[in-house]
């Protein structure tokens, strides 16, 4: 059984920016759509983004103008590029896949097979 594995999460100050990984590992086929995820403490998990692999793209409406979704096909690999990092954006960020493809990227969190272990991101002075 494959699995997602995300990396790049760390602590940041205020108006930093990060980029996270999410890349499989003991998967050979590709993957139609990827998904990012984060949940804060306390809080329910919530969609950042996600895309397909024609490159199709969905974001959260508060979160587009500072976080870009992409994808590698060739590498089967996803990336977050996260700017202008506000403390609000302190959680645990997941990476979620599908083997399956979708027109659109817009997706139940239900319908992705893969979920990767999770990477923290802090944002605080």
């Amino acid at each position: 059984q494959g699995q997602l594995v995300e990396s790049g999460g760390d602590l940041v100050q205020p108006g930093g920016s990060l980029r996270l990984s999410c890349a499989p590992s003991g998967i050979s086929f590709s993957f139609g759509v990827m998904g990012w995820y984060r949940q804060a403490p306390g809080k329910q998990r919530e969609l950042v983004a996600s895309i397909t692999s024609g490159g199709t793209t969905n974001y959260a409406d508060s979160l587009e103008d500072r976080f870009t979704i992409s994808m590698d096909n060739a590498k089967n690999t996803a990336y977050l590029q996260m700017n202008s990092l506000k403390p609000e954006d302190t959680a645990v960020y997941y990476c979620a896949a599908t083997r399956r493809r979708y027109p659109s990227a817009r997706l139940s969190s239900s319908l992705y097979q893969y979920w990767g272990q999770g990477t923290q991101v802090t944002v605080s002075s």
